[in-house]
Order: structure tokens, then sequence, then C-alpha cells
């Protein structure tokens, strides 16, 4: 049907065409925004922020450098369920549904929320609601990295954090103990990593501290045929009691420094957890692991692109998430 009007259909196809970009934008704005995590990304909103958390970090390891280990693994445990959004640092809320902390792989063994919950005190003062939590965890991480093992790395940021958190998205995503190294790079290779990757952020138990009752099966009722002997006979010794409480170094040789002298005690069959060991009986992991013993600086390269990548696993970014105010709970709109 031809137009009579040329002035009022005009208007008309003007109105059809504001209509439909406002649609489209509308849709638009209903996705939530996108972006890629970039170093420095506090430059010019918080420039000190790296600055504080390491400040920070540095303080709390001075007194106990085994809380830099304890920062690692709760980046790793962070980053392995749903990504790394902070989720871990959730507390439960009596009447809602367990959280990630109550998960047995977490309750009671995850260390060092005290320095994340200390750096985040002083980023609100300084920069408020700016520095994300998932942030500051990935920060405190690298910088444990730096403090224990003089390994530095830029650490891309502009994470988000999650306002979920729950118990069930564990299982499955974590490693325990009592996995070997073929069932553990099966949990890798679900993130993205080969086993070489694995073999290499392996390497993170060079420091750090385990509890008995992780790897008890591999003293009794038998000492397990891959351990040596007087490492086991050590362990006796101190692994009595409540094995749930008792706890000994991951590393023999250099307990509190990030160092390859982890593959060394692998060499020696005298690794501490089964996913340890058993990396020896795969014959390409035993041959990263001689590598990565004869060759520190190698594995440090490798273990600094490790970390990069796995702290860009599932990241929420631009309009995703929220940054919150304490990192132990959401913010109340």
């Amino acid at each position: 049907m031809k137009c009579q009007y040329r002035k009022r259909c005009g208007r008309n196809y003007l109105v059809f065409f504001i209509t439909i970009v406002l649609i489209i934008s509308g849709a638009g704005a209903g996705r939530a925004k996108k972006v890629k995590l970039v170093e420095n990304f506090y430059r010019s909103s918080c420039p000190p922020a790296e600055y504080i958390v390491r400040s920070v970090v540095n303080h709390f390891l001075s007194l106990n450098p085994g809380l830099g280990a304890g920062l690692l693994r709760l980046h790793f445990h962070d980053c392995f369920v749903k990504g790394c959004d902070a989720s871990v640092l959730l507390d439960s809320i009596t009447g809602q549904p367990l959280v990630e902390k109550d998960h047995p792989a977490n309750n009671g063994s995850l260390r060092g929320f005290q320095v994340i919950d200390a750096a985040k005190t002083k980023l609100e003062t300084t920069c408020p609601g700016i520095v994300s939590c998932a942030d500051i965890l990935a920060f405190a991480a690298r910088d444990s990295i730096y403090k224990l093992g003089n390994i530095w790395y830029e650490q891309p940021s502009g994470r988000r954090d999650s306002t979920i958190s729950l118990l069930t998205d564990v299982s499955g995503n974590l490693p325990p103990p009592f996995f070997n190294a073929t069932q553990n790079a099966a949990i890798f290779a679900n993130k993205g990593f080969n086993a070489v990757e694995m073999v290499t952020l392996s390497g993170a138990h060079s420091i750090g501290i385990a509890h008995c009752s992780s790897f008890a099966s591999r003293l009794y009722p038998t000492v397990d045929p891959t351990m040596d002997r007087s490492y086991a006979a050590v362990l006796k010794r101190i692994c009595k009691g409540d094995m749930a409480k008792t706890t000994v170094n991951q590393d023999g040789i250099t307990p509190d420094r990030l160092d390859n002298k982890y593959y060394v005690d692998l060499i020696g069959n005298k690794g501490l957890f089964v996913s340890d060991q058993s990396m020896l009986i795969n014959e390409s992991m035993k041959k990263e692991v001689v590598k990565n013993a004869r060759y520190g600086s190698d594995w440090s390269r490798k273990f600094v692109t490790g970390m990069v990548k796995m702290g860009k696993l599932g990241v929420l970014t631009g309009n995703n998430g929220e940054i919150r105010l304490n990192c132990r709970v959401k913010n109340t709109n």
C-alpha cells in the first residue's frame, strides 16, 4: 500500500527505526559485559592496590611463612571450583545452603583468610569499592610465591566477585589426596591443563604442611612399597595420636622455600601423597619430574605460566558479579 501523505509516512518510518534501535540496544544492555583481564588494571582507579596487598602478605608471612602455602591453596581451591571468583571466601549463612568452605576438602584445612581480610580492610579505606576479593586473592598468591621463592610475575587483574558459593559445586573439581597422578591429570584436563602443566603446578607442594590423616594409608597397615623406608619411619614417628590434627612438612628439604626440591624428593621416593609419588609411574610425567629436579629456573618459568593460566579460569569481569565490600559476605543491595 502506497503512502499518500509523505510527511506522515516519513515520521512513521522514523518512529519505526528508532523503536528497532531501542529494542536492539535494550537487548544488548540486558547482557553482562565481558572483558579480558589486563595487567595493572587498577593503575588509575586505585594505584596502590597491588602494593597494599603485597605489604600485608609480607607482614603475615614474616610472622608465619606457612601462610604462603595457604594462600596458594586458597587461590587454587577458588579457581578450580567454578572459576577465580572469590566464592571460596564466602561464609555460610544460617538457613541457607552450605558454601564451599563447608566442604570436607576445605573445612578446617584452608588457611590465609585473615590475610585476605586484612588486605581488604586496608583497600576499602584507601579505595572504597574498587578492588575485588578475587583479585586480592590472586595478588596474594603471586606475592606469596615471590616472598617464598623469589619468583615474580605480573598478575593480570580485573576479576569481579561471585555472589554465590555452594558446597555442592566442590565435588569432582578438587583432587583428593588419595587420587593417583592419572586421576589428577583427568581433573586438570577438565580445566584445560595438560599433564606437563599438572606436574609443573604440583611443585606448589614444595611449601606447606599436610595432615597425617591425608597420607596415613601409605603408612598403615603396611608401608607403601613406593615410599622410601627411612622416610616412612620418620613419618610414623611424627604421625601418632590424632592424625587429623598432626601435620608434617610437604617438602622435607626446604619446607619454607618454594623451589624445585620437591621434585628431588620425588626421585628419592619421598613424595608425601599418592598423587605426588605416582607421577614417577607414568613415563611422560616422570620425564618432566626429572627435568624439573635438574633445571630449577626452567621449572620456575613454567610454574609462572601455569599460575597465570589458572588465574584466568572462569573469571567474572565487566558487569558480571560485584565488588564485595567484605570478602566473607556478598553485598546487600
